[in-house]
């Protein structure tokens, strides 16, 4: 299986590097994987509607020009469904059987994902309703990955 990670923005935080370094070592027992960060929009800080809209457009655009037509998108979207560790480990391992390999996964930028990215995704899930940095998001990502694999396989982490 091939997982990538699309992100928004440049990961500065040595923590989150090391953590996220941690785990995609872990995986790559499992499987190969790639994180591709694509550049935020600059914006002032008080947006309206309009500019919001148009500086996800532009992020959009920059994660699109990343997806192949051949890979399963699952964009992270607050609205998104809300699985279990177990029900998405049961989702990437049907999605195995079912010969879709290639796994992408989509993390916006401050502002969320513009509606064309959501669009072509085909799963949207959400860590909760609660709000976390987008930068976390990777780290947290990379671990839930780090996890379906160990279920798949009946390997002890899990608990």
């Amino acid at each position: 299986m091939q997982i990538k990670i699309i992100t928004v923005g440049k990961l500065k935080e040595k923590y989150l590097i090391e953590g996220i370094k941690e785990y995609t070592k872990r995986l790559s027992k499992y499987s190969k994987i790639e994180i591709l960060e694509v550049p935020d929009e600059k914006a002032p800080e008080n947006l309206s509607v309009a500019e919001m809209v148009q500086v996800k457009e532009k992020e959009g655009q920059r994660i699109l020009a990343k997806v192949k037509d051949s890979e399963y998108v699952f964009a992270l979207a607050i609205n998104g469904q809300n699985p279990t560790s177990e029900a998405f480990a049961k989702q990437i391992e049907n999605l195995g059987i079912q010969g879709k390999s290639q796994l992408t996964f989509i993390i916006g930028g401050s502002l969320g994902l513009s509606t064309e990215v959501l669009n072509r995704s085909n799963s949207q899930i959400s860590f909760g309703k609660m709000t976390y940095p987008h930068q976390l998001m990777r780290l947290i990502l990379v671990e839930q990955i780090y996890r379906c694999f160990r279920i798949i396989k009946g390997e002890p982490y899990h608990k």
